[in-house]
């Protein structure tokens, strides 16, 4: 998403902007810039109105753009999953091969992108994006084995499926019906244009169920510049979308699983095993939440 600062910004996201696994996306920017809201967590009726009422204009324009804008009514509406308020959940990523393991619990604001991410393990170790800046806040380096820029929007990029995409700066491609667990999926490809996030090479390959609209699968690739210095990406990954709970009106899933993808795009190796719990909308967020704290070291 940005992509993860995936696509950090990339949903104003300006940030996809470095956290992601995946692409970040860009949200649209705020009319309203001199209305004062208090609250991090929530924001007037009348600005989702209008975002909402933009997205549908602009999905429904195309065939690839009516299956995402059918997956959002179908996983609740883009008029609930921005009215719900901060999201949060914990987002446990476990290699299979022994690699770094991130686990962290997080709040993210869905409408702005941005997102604070606490230590499972210590609760004083934190990192986040703000919207601009990428930071980290821990008493040693070993708090985050990782990159924690790249990292602060990523998971919602990976599970928040079709949401993620209502921005500008996104291309949808609608690509061949394909038959995945015996049943008919409409599957879109997702690009982004130069210069949004920081990742814009990444792509994802979203599955639908034909008849349910509820997504099944995602296919990515992960092209952060930090990780790729040359250029190129990852292998394509593979993930099937864990059971569905309904949160709050919202469907999202409680667990991924990674796979390399194999030929005729299915799944290979099982190669990464995500758990997504304790999730839960946030009505009430200081207006300062997602500030960078005191004491922290800022990215770059």
């Amino acid at each position: 998403m940005k992509k993860g600062l995936f696509l950090f910004t990339l949903l104003i996201v300006a940030g996809i902007s470095s956290c992601k696994d995946q692409p970040k996306q860009t949200t649209e920017a705020v009319s309203e810039k001199n209305e004062v809201v208090a609250n991090s967590a929530l924001v007037p009726e009348k600005w989702i109105s209008s975002r909402v009422a933009k997205a549908k204009n602009r999905l429904q324009g195309s065939e690839a753009g009516s299956v995402i804008w059918n997956a959002m009514e179908a996983h609740g509406g883009l008029s609930k999953w921005f009215s719900n308020g901060a999201l949060a959940f914990r987002f446990n990523y476990q290699p299979l091969d022994g690699k770094t393991a991130r686990d962290s619990y997080q709040i993210v604001d869905v409408w702005r992108n941005r997102a604070v991410h606490t230590s499972v393990s210590d609760s004083t170790a934190k990192f986040g994006w703000n919207g601009k800046t990428a930071w980290v806040k821990a008493k040693d380096s070993t708090a985050f084995a990782y990159d924690t820029k790249f990292w602060a929007l990523t998971p919602i990029y990976l599970f928040a499926h079709p949401f993620v995409l209502d921005g500008e700066g996104v291309n949808l491609e609608l690509l061949p019906q394909a038959k995945y667990k015996e049943k008919t999926n409409d599957v879109v490809k997702v690009t982004f244009d130069a210069g949004t996030g920081d990742a814009p090479d990444d792509y994802y390959i979203l599955h639908f169920d034909v008849d349910t609209h509820l997504i099944t699968a995602i296919r990515y690739i992960v092209s952060y510049p930090e990780y790729f210095k040359d250029g190129g990406h990852n292998p394509e990954k593979f993930m099937e979308v864990g059971e569905l709970v309904n949160i709050e009106g919202i469907l999202l899933p409680t667990g991924l699983k990674t796979h390399w993808t194999v030929e005729n795009g299915q799944p290979g190796d099982y190669i990464t095993k995500i758990d997504v719990s304790d999730l839960h909308f946030i009505k009430t967020l200081e207006n300062d939440f997602y500030d960078v704290p005191e004491g922290a070291k800022i990215l770059e």
